[in-house]
């Protein structure tokens, strides 16, 4: 039985796209072989990207056709389930993991081939023995590896499949992608009877897509196939955007907002007044209809035609919006929004620098509360895959409710949807990781110095080397101990901060939740006020004392048998 042939040409804000696909089952009753074309609405498209699948099902196993089919059913729905911010194969990798483990307790096994492409680059995922080609100007690529055994008479069995083992190992690829060329993707009952050099002729040969497909097949049936054979093509018409930031602009086309003054009304929002006015953006505090207070964040005048200003705003805003939760500020949807702003909720409070000009340096048990919430801040953003870079007081905001809200997402960074430029190290040099100046990309250990460095600052008034300007030559030796500054501290803070702001990262915390950890153990400690008993604290004297005793014990008792 033949599957239905589709072709379609898809397109997201500058990546063009067509494809076609063909499976038939031959001379077998039933078709194992299974495929999934997954096109979502362009925007989620710019960041998740477009996902093509193959899978083959193994007979011998309970259902093959099960196991290929409910595979790329987990595959196409639960991938666009996880969060945007995610890299494609940490996201793949983390679904295919959990589905390996459902079809082994089912005794199911398939073989996968998947792809996406986003932007101006492939990933590829895969395990088993469908195979995977790149086809460009005549020129037939093999981007895959099969996944069997290389004796001669186990060369069609799998030492690698979904299903198989308990822990899967899939092969990941990723590549950047080359206009006009060709991805194709092939089950085993294709290429087993098709060598390379039949599958570039007939590539070659066919310029239409649907042609190419159905030959591929048609041919490795009449070349003696007798197993199911599928193929997946798929043809890049036009090459997209890296940056996200580029692409939502492509998507939205919106100009900026007119000049916005007290008392106009605009796109619903009631204009009570403006609250900055700086050369990188303009601030307005609104009104909703229910009277709530909210902020609206747009670019000057100046900035209109400035290359990167109207991508790096939305950029911030879908920050914003994939971080939305405890310790960030709450975005407003939108749904009718017609120019380039984005309205965040007003949180009334004080951010930590204008704490600090009217206080000073932080009560001790005011500042460990802080330091919980700010390194649990910091693991909930690297969760979602996200680098603030810009960690400071200034930055840091107490709201009237006493929680702490992280503002100022402009600088944020995502691995594989943020651009970078060459030689750039955003930030506030005294907050900046050594080895951002180094030319260290952006990561989560940036943000976790930062925010040692602004509790350094607010329990001593101090910067840990010393205040760094733009210009300056930066050293870094050791930091200066805190309790230089505040003889006040416990012991075990002072340990924990030095390590939190060594100049190496590998001599710091790892991850925020591994700082967390610690430092939760370090106020424990702290908090254990009793007494130790004796074996615990002299130990050496309690074993000399149980000995002199025993030998004391022995001695009476040779003296009183020597008596009787």
């Amino acid at each position: 039985m033949n599957q239905p042939l589709t072709l379609k040409p898809v397109a997201s804000a500058g990546l063009q796209l067509r494809f076609a696909e063909f499976s038939a089952s031959g001379p077998r009753a039933e078709n194992q072989d299974a495929t999934r074309l997954v096109t979502p609405a362009p925007a989620l498209a710019a960041s998740k990207g477009y996902l093509f699948a193959l899978a083959d099902g193994v007979s011998q196993c309970v259902d093959g056709g099960l196991a290929s089919r409910s595979t790329l059913q987990a595959l196409a729905l639960d991938y666009y389930s996880t969060p945007e911010t995610w890299g494609v194969a940490h996201a793949l990798d983390r679904l295919l993991l959990a589905q390996n483990r459902w079809l082994q307790a089912n005794g199911l096994l398939t073989t996968l081939s998947a792809i996406v492409l986003r932007g101006r680059r492939f990933t590829l995922a895969h395990v088993g023995d469908c195979r995977v080609y790149r086809w460009f100007d005549g020129t037939l690529q093999r981007i895959s590896e099969d996944h069997v055994w290389e004796q001669p008479d186990m060369q069609h069995v799998l030492k690698r499949a979904l299903g198989l083992d308990q822990f899967v190992v899939m092969d990941y690829l990723d590549g950047e992608l080359r206009e006009g060329e060709r991805l194709l993707l092939v089950s085993d009952g294709v290429w087993s009877r098709l060598n390379d050099a039949s599958i570039r002729s007939i590539l070659n040969d066919q310029q239409d897509l649907d042609a190419a497909v159905r030959a591929l097949v048609n041919s490795a049936h009449l070349a003696g196939s007798q197993d199911n054979a599928s193929a997946l093509l798929i043809h890049v018409d036009q090459l997209g955007s890296d940056a996200l930031g580029d692409t939502l602009l492509q998507l939205q086309q919106w100009p900026l907002p007119p000049a916005l003054k007290p008392g106009h009304t605009f796109e619903g929002w009631q204009v009570e007044t403006r609250l900055g006015d700086s050369r990188q953006s303009m601030l307005y505090r609104v009104r909703d209809a229910q009277q709530q207070r909210w902020l609206l964040k747009t670019l000057p005048d100046a900035r209109r035609n400035e290359s990167g200003a109207g991508q790096a705003l939305l950029l911030e805003e879908w920050f914003l919006r994939r971080v939305a939760g405890r310790f960030f500020v709450h975005v407003h949807p939108l749904p009718e929004r017609q120019h380039l702003y984005y309205v965040m909720r007003e949180y009334l409070g004080q951010t930590l620098a204008q704490t600090f000009a009217q206080q000073g340096p932080m009560e001790l048990a005011r500042w460990l509360s802080l330091a919980r919430d700010l390194i649990g801040a910091m693991g909930l953003l690297h969760r979602r895959n996200i680098v603030h870079r810009d960690i400071k007081p200034e930055n840091l905001l107490i709201d009237n409710g006493g929680e702490l809200r992280v503002l100022d997402f402009g600088l944020a960074f995502c691995p594989g949807l943020s651009s970078m430029v060459e030689g750039d190290v955003p930030g506030t040099p005294s907050f900046i990781a050594p080895e951002a100046f180094g030319g260290a990309e952006p990561a989560p250990s940036l943000d976790l110095y930062a925010a040692s460095v602004t509790l350094y600052f607010l329990l001593t008034g101090h910067y840990p080397y010393g205040e760094i300007e733009a210009f300056q030559h930066r050293r870094f030796g050791n930091p200066v101990p805190v309790s230089r500054y505040r003889p006040d501290i416990p012991d075990w803070l002072e340990r924990h901060l030095d390590r939190a702001l060594q100049a190496d990262p590998a001599k710091r915390f790892e991850t925020a939740e591994q700082w967390l950890l610690q430092f939760q153990q370090g106020e424990l400690a702290t908090l254990d006020t009793r007494p130790k008993p004796l074996l615990e604290r002299e130990p050496l004297k309690v074993w000399r004392t149980v000995a002199l005793l025993s030998l004391l014990v022995n001695l009476l008792l040779w003296i009183w048998l020597f008596k009787h």
